[in-house]
């Protein structure tokens, strides 16, 4: 949608919050009230153009402002949503001839509902940007493989996604979330994409501290959705160029256990192989033909003893591909496991599940809430994750 038609929504949205609740205030809160719905409908547009309008630094504070106002209004508008379900439904009780005491009364509820309905509205928001702000907790995720050889028990997966780097998360949140990570002492880091919000030119300096990711096996990097936004060749050259291991419709063989090389593969209590595999976004195809992606493709070439296979996709929506093509867990985000309610209601009207450890047939589908988050800096009903996931015997 162009800006301009956007602006128009934005301001006919606030429009109907204001007739719904300010003029069941008192003065001076309707007041109040209003000018603040002005204010929110002139910069809340400007969160997503912040860079077009102006220059660093205040690109980065109008988008600030502009994105906590979305979050704030976002809820604002759904509450007073609520609101009116909830009076509409006392009136047509009242019509029924359902008698109600005085307290709830439909006078009564109309001015005491609007002026909980902002109340809670800040209460939510200053939670939710809390939560988002935070760094992510670690979530433990052991996942059940049959037929796991003893050298994989207990290999571990540090994953780490959506984090988006950009207006409202820079260099020094990356950092925490890098630290956090390193004292898993995970087998493998993978990041599954919507690392970024902007160019490379933009956030590369805010993307380094990536470089300093340990684990036994390497970090491991599939583009999301949010990579072709923010020119993904670019950036996968950067990522390469700070040592992680970008998988484009291809895999690795990682041999783990008391040994790590091939050689010592046929003592299969001392090392097994496990295939890694990553693919491209779902929708890369749209903006690159040559990116699409192809989880048969990516397992091509795998050897027949490796009976373990990964694969990273940015969307949990390719697990149908992965289960088609073999492979036995998929770690996906793109997400968020809504962010904040109600959005989370409609995660599964584009993707097959919203947050955690799924089964898809023969596959387990891990879906991360995300690390960071995009756009408002709130997460509510759905926090922001690290995950530890550990393969055990079925």
């Amino acid at each position: 949608m162009s800006f301009y038609p956007l602006v128009f929504i934005v301001a006919l949205l606030h429009a109907f919050v204001g007739w719904r609740l300010a003029p069941e205030l008192a003065a001076p809160w309707g007041w109040l009230l209003g000018v603040g719905l002005v204010f929110s409908a002139v910069l809340m547009p400007l969160g997503l153009v912040g860079s077009r309008v102006a220059r660093q630094p205040w690109a980065d504070r109008l988008s600030w402002v502009g994105l906590l106002l979305m979050g704030l209004f976002s809820t604002l508008f759904v509450l007073t949503a609520l609101r009116d379900v909830l009076l509409l439904a006392v009136w047509v009780m009242s019509a029924l001839g359902v008698a109600f005491s005085a307290p709830l009364s439909l006078a009564s509820l109309r001015t005491l509902s609007a002026e909980i309905t902002p109340l809670m509205t800040l209460l939510i928001t200053a939670l939710g940007f809390l939560n988002a702000r935070r760094t992510p907790a670690v979530v433990r995720v052991d996942v059940p493989i049959a037929g796991l050889p003893a050298a994989l028990h207990g290999f571990t997966l540090a994953q780490i996604s959506d984090i988006h780097v950009g207006p409202t998360i820079k260099h020094a949140f990356l950092q925490r979330i890098v630290a956090k990570v390193n004292t898993l002492g995970a087998d493998v880091v993978a990041i599954t994409g919507d690392l970024v919000d902007g160019r490379v030119a933009e956030l590369a300096g805010h993307v380094a501290p990536l470089a300093g990711l340990q684990s036994r096996h390497g970090t491991f990097f599939v583009t999301g959705n949010h990579e072709y936004y923010s020119g993904a060749n670019a950036w996968i050259a950067e990522l390469r160029r700070l040592g992680l291991t970008v998988l484009m419709n291809e895999h690795v063989v990682l041999y783990h256990g008391k040994g790590s090389a091939p050689d010592a593969q046929d003592d299969s209590q001392t090392v097994a192989p496990l295939v890694l595999a990553g693919v491209n976004d779902f929708t890369a195809h749209h903006f690159d033909l040559t990116h699409k992606s192809d989880p048969a493709l990516a397992l091509h070439g795998a050897p027949a003893n490796a009976l373990v296979r990964v694969l990273l996709a940015h969307q949990p929506r390719s697990a149908q591909a992965a289960s088609d093509a073999g492979f036995d867990l998929q770690l996906s985000g793109h997400t968020h496991g809504g962010q904040f309610w109600p959005w989370n209601l409609f995660v599964p009207l584009q993707q097959p599940f919203t947050a955690g450890l799924n089964r898809l047939q023969n596959l387990w589908v891990y879906t991360s809430r995300g690390t960071g988050y995009w756009g408002p800096p709130k997460r509510f009903g759905a926090p922001s994750e690290i995950t530890a996931l550990r393969l055990v015997a079925a």
